[in-house]
């Protein structure tokens, strides 16, 4: 199977020096700060369709930690960032990406507890059938 591919993984090696393949083979080995802010993106996109889309209140709070690590993935990479560029103040996005996953731990201690309760009350982890505030 692998000699089927040798030729094209020559060709491909063969070109990157210069060309398409040696501009995307150094652009992902040297990722700069859009690709990660399109990640962070991609993330956080996905973690609030899985909020306002999901019923399940585990699938929800995993939704949310999507949100909270495309956060933090924004502050490291604009850490980084300023860090090349040398501002002082690089370190700033790291602290912050430790007070979010500080955060995170403390929201998913609590939310499994309000979870476990929801279910002994109830016995369902449904968000449509957990009525409990209602009168």
């Amino acid at each position: 199977m692998l000699t089927l591919f040798a030729p094209i993984f020559a060709f491909l090696l063969q070109q990157a020096d210069g060309g398409r393949f040696g501009v995307m083979w150094q652009s992902a080995r040297n990722p700069d700060l859009s690709k990660f802010l399109v990640i962070g993106a991609l993330l956080f996109i996905i973690g609030v369709a899985g909020v306002l889309t999901r019923r399940n209140i585990i699938v929800i709070f995993m939704s949310i930690e999507l949100i909270l690590n495309a956060a933090n993935l924004n502050f490291i990479a604009f850490s980084r960032y300023l860090q090349d560029t040398g501002n002082m103040n690089a370190i700033a996005g790291q602290v912050f990406a430790v007070f979010v996953i500080v955060v995170a731990a403390a929201e998913a201690a609590i939310g499994l507890g309000i979870v476990i309760a929801l279910y002994r009350n109830k016995e369902t982890i449904w968000v449509d059938e957990i009525d409990i505030l209602k009168w």
